[in-house]
């Protein structure tokens, strides 16, 4: 009888916990993000050790910089309630379109100008972006799609097809700057480039507009209920403009950085990014439908895509393979998500 009276308080106790790790999750979604990315990095090291090694860990954290970059904007515009997938043509645009122009005319130009410069041109497509949304009342997908055909269009018919090999002089020093270089006892030198720098700020500016300025309460208000946040007095017009011209700002920087790692400007470059940039965000908490998301959880979403694209090959699962897990990740969170909301 003691024994059965025991096991009955061992399972309410174990009930106990796992609701309170529901209400946990519930309340922080990026815990399940965490949790995923966790396990994802014990069954690559329990199939090969080596992922441990610092250049593995350091090229994870140097493909995250871009994904992480565009993995900002679409926080703030999916906060919003609203969808782009006009990033990449963006991003791709501005910095084939800047280093052409740079190349050509003003060789010399500092780094900190170019970046400017992009920030600004990305920021225009993007506020382009939000006007329409706004003035036409359509869909912002329907909307980024056609802004996306219209922006690659654009530039393969009258900006240019052709490689740059050679990059301005500013762009190509600031994609070799780095942070540290390790390097390893088998002669393996890892690099920490300069760029996470601009993700780390890119974030930190991110989460203070959401979470620390009208602003951001606005996009919150607006993603959760737009119509009763113009009754509240919240302008419209003035949050689509903003989100959409904010994710255009990070693309056009994201673009630049992409070259300056690279060395390279191509202009089908970035194409076909979107859904895993989506993805990402999704994972990390926020909702299509709009009115959450935080920063913590899209850079968990941006490290769990950047692991599965790049380093599943440790555990000998081909890389046709990847985008399979991905969907299988974002079915797993999503149906989490729905029930946590149900619940």
């Amino acid at each position: 009888m003691t024994d059965i009276v025991s096991a009955e308080k061992s399972s309410v106790k174990d009930r106990g916990i796992l609701l309170r790790l529901w209400d946990l999750m519930g309340a922080r979604p990026e815990l399940f993000t965490l949790f995923l990315t966790v396990i994802t990095c014990f069954v690559v090291i329990a199939a090969n050790p080596d992922f441990l090694q610092m250049s593995n860990l350091v090229d994870i954290l140097r493909a995250s910089v871009v994904r992480g970059l565009f993995a900002m904007g679409v926080l703030v515009v999916l906060a919003s309630g609203g969808i782009d997938v006009s990033f990449t043509a963006i991003a791709a645009f501005v910095m084939y379109a800047l280093t052409m122009l740079v190349t050509n005319l003003f060789p010399e130009m500092p780094m900190a100008l170019i970046l400017v410069l992009a920030a600004l041109g990305g920021a225009c497509f993007g506020a382009l972006n939000g006007f329409l949304v706004q003035k036409l009342q359509a869909p912002s997908l329907i909307v980024t799609i056609g802004t996306q055909y219209v922006i690659r269009s654009f530039l393969l018919t009258f900006v240019g097809t052709a490689l740059f090999m050679n990059i301005p002089a500013a762009m190509d020093a600031f994609g070799k700057a780095s942070l540290f270089t390790h390097r390893a006892s088998n002669g393996v030198v890892s690099v920490l480039p300069a760029t996470v720098l601009v993700l780390v700020v890119a974030a930190f500016v991110t989460w203070f507009i959401l979470e620390r300025t009208l602003m951001g309460r606005a996009i919150f208000a607006v993603g959760g209920n737009p119509s009763i946040a113009e009754r509240l007095g919240i302008n419209l017009f003035r949050v689509r403009i903003f989100v959409f011209a904010y994710a255009g700002l990070l693309a056009g920087i994201a673009g630049v950085v992409h070259v300056s790692s690279n060395r390279l400007a191509n202009p089908f470059d970035l194409a076909g990014m979107e859904l895993e940039i989506i993805a990402a965000v999704v994972l990390g908490g926020a909702r299509i439908t709009g009115g959450s998301g935080s920063v913590i959880g899209t850079l968990l979403g941006v490290l769990l895509i950047t692991l599965v694209s790049n380093v599943l090959i440790f555990v000998g699962i081909p890389s046709t393979l990847q985008l399979a897990i991905i969907g299988a990740f974002i079915l797993l969170a999503g149906t989490i998500f729905a029930l946590r909301d149900r619940s």
